[in-house]
């Protein structure tokens, strides 16, 4: 048996695909849409070229699978701890959030949960350092870095409805 190999492939207008292959010889794919979907494929023991299943996945569902796939990870959307007590994680606004179409500096985020949103991921784009007139729009993510108590805050106040 050999390791698992792994490849990327971009999909233009779609996304990327990402395909592994098992020590057992058993292919997997998985497609990273642009809107943030994910499609899991897996295919036939006996042909590797034929899908035996195909799952559609919503960003938050496969969130899902990711923690549970790594438990150790305390949550699919940390990005990183240190030892000062500080997390950096990924806060997603619905497109059905209160916050959509609202300015930043609306949210009060600093002085509510004394958190800082370092950058908003919007579809393929980054844009760092977003001030208090940026207007957040569903689909949004949202880098925040502030302690564990700030950013559950802060996740909370965004998932505001």
């Amino acid at each position: 048996m050999g390791a698992a190999r792994t490849s990327r492939t971009p999909l233009p207008g779609i996304g990327v695909r990402y395909d592994l292959t098992t020590r057992d010889d058993r292919r997997l794919s998985v497609v990273a849409h642009r809107d943030g979907a994910r499609t899991l494929g897996a295919y036939r023991e006996d042909d590797p070229d034929a899908c035996a299943l195909s799952v559609q996945l919503t960003g938050a569902e496969a969130e899902a699978v990711a923690g549970a796939l790594m438990p150790t990870h305390q949550s699919p959307s940390l990005l990183w701890t240190t030892e000062l007590g500080l997390v950096a994680e990924r806060v997603s606004l619905s497109s059905t959030s209160h916050w959509n179409g609202r300015l930043l500096g609306d949210t009060r985020m600093r002085t509510e949960t004394g958190v800082s949103i370092v950058a908003v991921l919007r579809r393929a784009d980054a844009i760092p350092s977003p001030g208090p007139g940026f207007r957040l729009a569903g689909g949004d993510t949202l880098i925040v870095i502030g302690t564990r108590e700030g950013v559950d805050a802060a996740a909370g106040i965004l998932g505001r409805e």
